[in-house]
């Protein structure tokens, strides 16, 4: 009986695994680009989706209507380069872990393809790139920026002392939501910080959702996630950071002085929410992955709601 459950398992990992190379990076980019865009992740972008759709939301709130071309590129390069970096980052310091992870043991710095100078470099030039940008926004949200590097590079150590490294993720993940807010109206008022508190309780409820599929690994390498701390309580927690998430977000747009078209929107959000913690289940962390990927749509929901509030009440 436990064989066929256990070679179902084996099989659930293996297609989470990094060793699928038939992506867009190895038909597109020569060889030699592939670790580099690997290391970065370009090959896996959801995770730049969830960095840059809340900080374009906030970008709609803050401007109360369309923001401008220009803030969009620089926030959308932002985040492209940014969530770069820390991925850059999280593979040189897990080097040493990732290669006794099924998941992960095809990663560039720790299958060989690429040696730690280069990565090291890499990570450096990453970092260049984006202190041009600091030229592109205002004085408060420099500091910010600034504020924000630390954060990137210290989240992969995280894991290692405390259990709660998801809150730190979504801290630095949602950092562009204030710069929107600090770079449109040189202020960051009360409603918009709701709305980022809202966004990084959001993300330590989606996240959570994914380290349960690394738990095991997790136990044997001594890390720790937030998926350990909640343990088989998993649904009621992840419930709970997603209801906070909602009634924040809800009370922010109340302060803001969205109108009912925004809180139609985030009805719709709410209820996808609950979707999600419904069809959670502890015992099959695999799962999780379709749940963890399906949280691109709130994103996209927040920016319509952030439309819906300020823009449709004008038409």
């Amino acid at each position: 009986m436990g064989a066929p459950q256990d070679t179902a398992r084996a099989r659930s990992r293996v297609d989470l695994s990094d060793m699928r190379h038939d992506d867009w990076v190895a038909r597109w980019l020569p060889a030699a680009w592939g670790p580099y865009a690997r290391l970065c992740r370009l090959d896996r972008p959801v995770g730049t989706w969830l960095t840059l759709l809340p900080a374009l939301a906030a970008l709609v709130q803050a401007a109360d209507g369309w923001p401008t071309p220009w803030r969009v590129f620089i926030f959308s390069l932002g985040a492209l380069l940014l969530r770069g970096v820390g991925c850059t980052f999280n593979d040189i310091f897990d080097r040493d872990f990732d290669h006794r992870v099924e998941r992960t043991r095809f990663r560039p710095l720790t299958s060989g393809q690429l040696t730690l100078r280069a990565a090291l470099w890499f990570a450096f030039a990453q970092l260049l790139v984006s202190a041009t940008l600091l030229l592109a926004i205002n004085d408060m949200s420099r500091w910010l920026a600034l504020a924000l590097v630390p954060l990137v590079v210290i989240y992969p150590l995280c894991k290692r002392f405390t259990y709660w490294p998801q809150v730190v993720l979504g801290i630095a993940f949602n950092w562009g939501m204030l710069m929107a807010w600090s770079d449109t109206r040189d202020a960051l008022p009360p409603a918009a910080v709701a709305m980022w508190v809202g966004a990084v309780l959001w993300q330590v409820g989606y996240d959570s959702i994914y380290a349960y599929i690394d738990v095991r690994d997790d136990r044997m390498l001594g890390l720790r996630s937030a998926a350990m701390r909640f343990g088989e309580r998993g649904r009621f927690w992840i419930g709970l950071m997603y209801a906070a998430a909602a009634v924040l977000w809800f009370a922010a747009g109340a302060a803001m002085g969205m109108d009912w078209p925004y809180h139609l929107v985030m009805a719709v959000i709410a209820a996808h929410l609950a979707w999600q913690v419904k069809e959670f289940d502890v015992a099959h962390p695999e799962r999780g992955l379709r749940l963890f990927r399906s949280n691109m749509h709130v994103g996209i929901l927040l920016i319509v709601a952030a439309l819906a509030g300020t823009v449709l009440p004008a038409a």
